[in-house]
């Protein structure tokens, strides 16, 4: 077919998909292999949904009852990571805060003077790798903690006043020249009557129903999460004047040490928020993946070292744990305030608009919904990334899966499961 430049030019703008035109398509872009054209687009263009970066963030695929890394998802292409904050680590620094609290305050923690320090434990979901672990590291630190098959096990102990479960053991303590008894009075998993875990009214009830069976034999109250301590802060341990613990640093938590919550943890939201954006920005970007994280970006933007850690092995980022106390906590009373050397504009010639999509697996969860996501919100803007958020129930995969009708429509994704089992649910969406 013979036609003039001009003619040449226009034809190759409208896009035509005839046959005669494909062939004519093809060579518009002068096969030039820097071109982008096939690295774009926001609607649909033409990078497969399949190709397209995905972050699995605060619920890391895995399997629930052993706790073994679904690599299978983590490897579903080369652009799939996984965000959030190293448990162990962190589960190590609330045994330890709680720890140390006791040993200092022995005497007085023994509030019936029987030699015994009861402790109840809110267990956020028995299913989840964090929930696991934070269990676990408070077992392990106050010596109540009982192994099976070279694990701790974490189960929830129901009711144990008499020392006689088998899921935990009484620990011993000295303490002013004292031994006391270390024992887990209580434990259950905070799950709501719809099936929704980490369940904070649930938590205000538990505390309650305990306090009428067990009276001033509760001496010290822990829990997987603020949302949960807090719920039993508010609900009995603030007015009996019991030192409280959780987990997330949460701004309400925190303004509450001034008021007797005792302490809690900080997993450093703001550097899991920005990892969880970061990510997806390099790999649209094409850049090294570790831009603007381990190395600086063109706007300075850098993490510390002492602040994440990497493992190649697991595909993941671990943003990694600070005890939050009376000594400390004025530094964290704004969980919302951005990470300090990662606050700058990206240039968007260079790192134009990308259409993400989004989902928190329950938006009435308190980290979630009043920590993290106002983080996001705050690096979409700084990394020029248009962010679609989707809330679900906590209950179930379909509430959320079912909402991501053309995954083709956005650039890429980040995904919060319900269940740490169902990554699968996500990635097939996409594979296409």
């Amino acid at each position: 077919m013979d036609m003039s430049r001009r003619k040449f030019v226009e034809f190759c703008g409208l896009g035509v998909l005839s046959v005669a035109g494909t062939s004519v398509l093809a060579g518009c872009d002068g096969g030039k292999k820097g071109d982008d054209s096939g690295k774009e687009n926001s609607a649909g263009g033409a990078v497969a949904n399949k190709d397209k970066p995905v972050v699995f963030f605060n619920r890391q695929p895995s399997n629930s009852s052993t706790g073994e890394l679904d690599m299978t998802t983590l490897n579903f292409n080369k652009d799939t990571y996984y965000v959030g904050f190293d448990a162990n680590q962190g589960a190590e620094e609330q045994g330890k805060m709680v720890l140390e609290y006791v040993k200092k305050n022995a005497a007085k923690l023994d509030h019936n003077n029987d030699g015994t320090i009861g402790y109840v434990l809110a267990i956020g979901d028995i299913g989840h790798n964090d929930s696991i672990a934070r269990t676990r590291g408070v077992r392990k630190a106050l010596g109540t903690a009982v192994e099976k098959d070279g694990k701790i096990v974490s189960d929830p102990v129901g009711k144990n006043l008499d020392g006689s479960a088998t899921v935990v053991q009484d620990g011993k303590l000295e303490a002013d020249g004292k031994t006391y008894v270390i024992r887990e009075l209580a434990s259950q998993e905070m799950k709501n009557s719809a099936g929704a875990t980490w369940d904070a009214a649930t938590a205000g009830n538990a505390i309650s129903a305990w306090a009428a069976d067990f009276g001033d034999q509760i001496d010290v109250v822990v829990s997987n999460n603020d949302g949960m301590g807090m719920a039993m802060f508010n609900a009995y341990s603030k007015k009996e004047g019991l030192p409280t613990f959780g987990y997330d640093a949460n701004s309400d938590a925190v303004a509450a040490i001034a008021e007797g919550f005792t302490g809690t943890i900080s997993q450093h939201p703001d550097v899991q928020a920005y990892l969880t954006l970061r990510l997806l920005r390099n790999a649209l970007d094409g850049v090294d993946i570790n831009t603007g994280i381990s190395t600086k970006d063109d706007a300075g933007n850098v993490l510390a070292e002492s602040d994440y850690k990497y493992s190649a092995d697991e595909r993941s980022y671990y943003a990694l744990n600070v005890a939050v106390t009376s000594d400390n906590y004025e530094n964290f009373k704004d969980a919302t305030t951005p990470y300090s050397g990662v606050s700058n504009q990206l240039d968007a010639s260079k790192s134009p608009k990308k259409k993400v999509w989004l989902n928190i697996y329950n938006s009435a969860d308190n980290f979630l919904s009043s920590t993290y996501q106002p983080l996001l919100k705050e690096y979409d803007k700084l990394l020029n990334l248009e962010v679609e958020y989707i809330g679900g129930d906590g209950q179930t995969e379909a509430n959320i899966t079912n909402r991501l009708g053309n995954p083709s429509e956005y650039d890429a994704f980040a995904f919060n499961m319900v269940k740490t089992d169902n990554g699968s649910s996500y990635t097939q969406l996409l594979q296409n």
